[in-house]
């Protein structure tokens, strides 16, 4: 169950953002497909940690560039 509050939590952050992460939305790339700067994915991430209460570790932060690779690290 905490599972899908925590996925409630993900997706809510994600809609802040204007990301729809259901179908093929997750696997955009944030700098190409969803045209965002580093610096607001770095905030969409500060938020997310934030929200879930858990901190990922620099140097996996570093090779994200999708939305599915956020949810992965932070549901693992």
């Amino acid at each position: 169950m905490k599972n899908y509050t925590d996925l409630r939590k993900i997706n809510k952050v994600f809609q802040q953002y204007g990301i729809d992460i259901s179908g093929k939305g997750k696997y955009a790339s944030f700098e190409n497909d969803l045209r965002m700067d580093k610096v607001f994915v770095s905030g969409l991430i500060f938020e997310l940690e934030y929200e879930l209460h858990r901190e990922l570790e620099d140097d996996k932060i570093a090779g994200i560039t999708a939305p599915a690779q956020v949810i992965e690290l932070l549901m693992s």
